[in-house]
């Protein structure tokens, strides 16, 4: 049974909630991605890198790379699994690529300011996600050249690589979601702006959580 037919099998009413949710997770990661980067305009500062790299990196890039597979919202759903698999690649490569700059703004930026680093649990939280998403990246080699993992079927691969890239997403939503309780942001969006913007990385977790823990009882169904 292929993911079509495994939605067509289902409700109605839930495929087109989880078609709803993922088309809404879109939206949500477009718009909160921009409206940080009108919030910290990149470039205005060494520190204006940080928070726009990490969420381009966290709230855009990995988001989507994850939603290429969704089965209810993928822009590229009928495209072939090798195919998703190659854009997942290339946008967890982009992700990686800023978390890494974004890690390496605000450090430098501490430095010519003779700020000590790693004090609060936004700095430690996002210095954990940085190491995971570069673990995260480094594990998938072999599912790409799966003769590096000798003795590993590629679908117990797949199965840990989701769970973990889930794991790593969730480093990366809360890590967001505490940037948010800086100064830097509360000094400047209050009120209902905040709630607002605080709804979207916990938005696009849940769905994230969704998708994945569907696809993996989904197998597991069909294994059994």
């Amino acid at each position: 049974m292929d993911r079509n037919k495994e939605t067509e099998s289902e409700p109605r009413i839930y495929a087109y909630s989880r078609a709803a949710s993922a088309a809404l997770c879109h939206v949500v990661c477009v718009g909160f991605t921009a409206f940080i980067a009108v919030q910290s305009r990149p470039g205005s500062s060494l520190f204006s890198w940080h928070p726009f790299l990490m969420t381009l990196s966290f709230s855009l890039f990995m988001s989507e790379a994850i939603l290429f597979f969704s089965p209810y919202g993928s822009p590229i759903r009928r495209f072939p699994h090798k195919t998703k698999g190659r854009f997942h690649w290339v946008l967890q490569c982009l992700c990686g690529s800023c978390a890494v700059l974004g890690m390496a703004a605000i450090y430098y930026n501490k430095n010519l300011n003779g700020k000590p680093h790693f004090t609060s649990w936004h700095g430690v939280l996002g210095l954990l996600t940085v190491c995971a998403t570069g673990v995260q990246s480094l594990a998938a080699v072999p599912l790409i050249h799966h003769s590096l993992a000798k003795g590993w079927s590629l679908s117990k691969l797949k199965r840990y690589h989701a769970a973990t890239g889930l794991v790593t997403h969730l480093l990366g939503s809360t890590s967001l979601l505490l940037g948010l309780g800086t100064a830097w942001f509360t000094t400047s969006v209050g009120g209902y702006a905040w709630y607002l913007s605080a709804l979207c990385p916990v938005f696009t977790a849940l769905v994230m959580m969704n998708q994945v823990t569907t696809a993996q009882m989904a197998k597991k169904r069909l294994q059994s």
